[in-house]
């Protein structure tokens, strides 16, 4: 997460706020403005469906935001206990009585053929209420107090062959009586009844399953259709090796013996194999390729989260600890003030969190939620840390392997981000230390960029491995780099470094390793059209966020519902972010948004920092209290959601979760919780409705037909690099450093050397019990030819704060000096990028 202006709201790409799509665009002209209500032949159909489960026994009535799509009494992405009897798959189910096929709305910005298979629903998935203005300050619980958020206990129903207390058949679920014999019959008329009694019976129970599947989960998604290739059905539960798997009501047991019931409507499954734990046969849902089966860009779409204060801890997602430590900022303070704490544990606190902030069941449930990847920001000491640093090294690396077995295990990839670097690369809180950047700038700029890219190459090394090269397809280098700082230049040069080392590691290719993810360091997507044409699979990730624009961005949200609700907030995001998105898919190549949120302003408990202020023109206090906000409040939010997803396309929420702040006991940044939000109605229950969001607000723009140049994505060209940008990025380090003194002689700049002890090796994790011994578990790398060792400081130099030196005085002389430099020395030699082929 940053605190970074977006791209200019005055959009060139973008039409009035009411103009339909034309022919080029992506969907047929409305039949009805959408100022006056969402077009009717946008959600016709679907409308039938949803208000044919709206008034379903098992879904509470009153607030329809508020609740989630009931399936047999089982709340969506909710455990239930007992488990529900499993639903049909909805992939491949028949569907009784209907034969209409149903048209998915096309995503703006996308050709029409290029639209995954969507839930034909409508847009907006709240009940139509009348707003009485469009004011955030507007009380937001009824006066009559808080809508019901309880789900009425289902009818008992007991299963057929069972006897009621006086040993007689139950048949009939609802009567509580049972229709004996009638005397005054024939015995052929009594058996007559006797059996039609029976056939109504079964009737009755099979739609009681049926029907809630079908109006819940099948009718909305019937215009889907597998577009991998694989099978949407559910794999036969236990097998003799000791696999198991399971899809919706499946009932999990996890490591430490405890249950839950996996709940997936959307024909996603589980796989589970101690005698073969690198298995990657599992699915999170119907229309994502399982992670045996490739992923293709262009075709797939990424809904994802991230799991963000995980790993790496930040004030407002993880309040209660900071609040534990009055004084703590960053990680770097916390870490030194919790050290000092031995008497609660010292240091070793954290490891609990690591332990329950994210369990099994999060996975589970983001799986059920119709997501298909992750966003799993690690920091560099889970590696190692030097001893000028106060972190706890080492200790997170087998709980994120566990978090990637989880994502395996439920069939969700996972996009690794290196979030923190030696020095700070963006002087964010949350990469490591709140300051200044000494990443690439400053006197410790080039020696913090070497450890930057041994630690890159270790992280490679071992994602490369084939046990987890499926799991973990993306591998975010660098977080949230302070281009403005550091030099476009710059970091060109670096990723340019960055490149070659890991494709000399992998080779080049399609399936040769991970894709390359950057960040657009806050310049822009447009700044990065044409970076490094021929580089082999390398693509951008932008986090487009209105929050941290300093603008008070107090214009209201809670202005009513469907194409009413939200305000001017929709129509914002899909001008802002869509058009660019398409830009960057034609110019760039790959393009991905690693983060967004609904917090559309900047309210939240540490949201801006411990001791931050807000830039919010009211109070915070309603959009720190998410109990306050009503149905219309919940309904502009999920409206800004929907379009936001939209228009971004391939995205990840920031974050899955938000922990409780321990003086109120409740989350008090709630507007960045993927999590609550699916529970309190402000999150859609299935991210595929988003899709159409633009268009059926009248917002169009360029084009992308789902194709990438065969280069971007591993294919013919790949690692070709264009002459031109080796010929001006190809020279490491950097030619100029920023952040120094004028007249400072760079190649004095502190360097380190690479000849330290033998580099770290991340561990493969311990399985309990251990697979058989034909099982590979790799041994933490990949390429064996790679046998350079650590960088490490030069004996005899001094150095000075690696994470405070943008202010130091610059050294004058080369150290250690040399017999042939008279009292000069080796400094900093530039020395031309290796080859294609060639090894660092």
């Amino acid at each position: 997460m940053a605190t970074s202006r977006p791209q200019s709201l005055a959009d060139p790409f973008s039409t009035a706020p009411n103009t339909p799509m034309t022919e080029t665009g992506l969907l047929p002209p409305p039949q009805h403005p959408p100022s006056a209500d969402r077009p009717a032949s946008s959600y016709t159909t679907a409308e039938t469906a949803r208000s044919s489960f709206a008034n379903d026994d098992n879904v509470a009535p009153g607030n329809d935001a508020d609740k989630s799509v009931s399936l047999r009494g089982a709340s969506i992405g909710q455990v239930q206990s007992p488990p529900p009897p499993e639903s049909p798959d909805p992939t491949t189910a028949s569907l009784p009585g209907s034969n209409e096929v149903l048209e998915p709305r096309a995503a703006p910005f996308l050709k029409q053929v290029q639209v995954p298979e969507m839930m034909d629903t409508p847009r907006e998935s709240v009940v139509h209420t009348q707003s009485t203005e469009g004011s955030n300050a507007m009380p937001l619980i009824p006066k009559d107090g808080a809508p019901s958020t309880t789900f009425p206990e289902a009818e008992t129903k007991l299963e057929m062959g069972a006897t009621s207390a006086d040993g007689a058949p139950a048949l009939a679920p609802s009567s509580g009586s049972y229709i004996g014999p009638e005397k005054q019959k024939p015995f052929f008329r009594r058996r007559f009844v006797w059996i039609s009694l029976l056939l109504l019976a079964v009737v009755v129970v099979a739609l009681a399953v049926v029907l809630p599947v079908y109006f819940v989960v099948i009718k909305p998604h019937n215009s889907s259709t597998d577009t991998t290739g694989g099978s949407g059905t559910i794999p036969t539960t236990g097998s003799p090796s000791g696999a198991t798997s399971g899809g919706n009501g499946s009932t999990v047991v996890t490591s430490d013996g405890s249950t839950f019931t996996y709940i997936n409507p959307f024909g996603g499954y589980c796989v589970s194999d101690p005698n073969n734990p690198f298995s990657n046969d599992a699915r999170p849902n119907s229309w994502t390729p399982p992670l045996n089966t490739s992923w293709t860009w262009g075709q797939d779409k990424v809904y994802g989260v991230n799991l963000g204060g995980l790993f790496v801890l930040e004030p407002f997602i993880s309040p209660s600890l900071f609040q534990q430590y009055p004084g703590s900022v960053d990680e770097w303070t916390l870490s030194t003030l919790m050290a000092a704490d031995t008497a609660n544990g010292g240091l070793n606190q954290l490891e609990d969190h690591y332990n329950t902030f994210i369990t099994e069941h999060d996975i589970a449930e983001i799986a059920g939620a119709g997501l298909n990847w992750i966003r799993l920001p690690i920091p560099f000491w889970a590696i190692e840390k030097w001893d000028f640093e106060p972190f706890l090294e080492k200790v997170c690396w087998p709980y994120i392997l566990r978090v990637l077995q989880w994502a395996r295990k439920y069939g969700l990839r996972v996009n690794l981000d290196l979030h923190t670097i030696p020095g700070s690369q963006n002087g964010y809180n949350h990469s490591g230390k709140l300051g200044s950047v000494n990443f690439l700038n400053g006197v410790m700029g080039v020696a913090n960029a070497e450890r930057a890219l041994s630690y890159i190459r270790i992280i490679t090394e071992f994602i490369s491995q084939p046990e987890w090269q499926p799991v973990v397809p993306v591998f975010g280098i660098v977080n949230e780099a302070l281009d403005s700082t550091i030099g476009m230049d710059q970091i060109t040069t670096f990723y340019l470094r960055a490149h070659d080392m890991i494709r000399n590691i992998t080779g080049y290719g399609e399936g040769n390793g991970p894709y390359i993810s950057i960040h657009d360091g806050f310049e822009g997507l447009s700044t990065w059209t044409g970076f490094l044409q021929g580089s082999d699979r390398i693509m951008i990730d932008t986090h487009p966020y209105f929050a941290f624009d300093g603008e008070p961005n107090d214009a209201p949200i809670a202005t009513g519902t469907g194409l009413q609700a939200g305000g001017t907030w929709p129509q914002t995001a899909c001008n802002s972010w869509g058009p660019s998105i398409n830009q960057s898919q034609v110019g760039f190549g790959v393009t991905i948004a690693g983060e967004f949120s609904v917090g559309y302003n900047d309210c939240g408990l540490y949201l801006t920092g411990v001791g931050g202020t807000d830039s919010y023109g009211p109070s915070c206090a309603l959009f720190m209290d998410a109990s306050q906000w009503n149905d219309t409040m919940k309904a502009g939010l999920q409206e800004f959601a929907m379009a936001s997803m939209d228009a971004l396309q391939n995205w990840f929420f920031w974050t899955w979760k938000i922990g409780n702040s321990s003086t109120t006991n409740t989350v008090e940044s709630p507007l960045w919780s993927y999590k609550l939000g699916l529970e309190r109605g402000w999150i859609p229950k299935d991210p595929r409705t988003a899709v159409g969001t633009c268009a059926a607000l009248g917002v169009s723009g360029p084009i992308f037909d789902g194709t990438f140049q065969s280069w971007q994505t591993g294919g013919a060209g790949a690692g070709t690099i264009a002459p031109s940008s080796v010929s001006s990025y190809g020279q490491y380090p950097p030619t100029s450093i920023n952040g120094l003194t004028a007249g400072a002689i760079q190649s004095y700049l502190p360097t380190y050397t690479p000849t330290g002890s033998p580099i770290p090796t991340l561990p493969p994790p311990t399985f309990s019990p251990k697979p058989p011994s034909s099982v590979s578990i790799g041994n933490g790398w990949y390429d064996e030819d790679d046998q350079a060792l650590s960088p490490t400081e030069v004996a005899g130099c001094s150095y000075p704060s690696a994470w405070d030196a943008v202010s130091s005085p610059m050294p004058t002389a080369f150290c250690p000096p040399t017999a042939t430099s008279s009292g000069g020395g080796a400094g900093i030699v530039v020395t031309p990028a290796p080859s294609a082929g060639a090894r660092l």
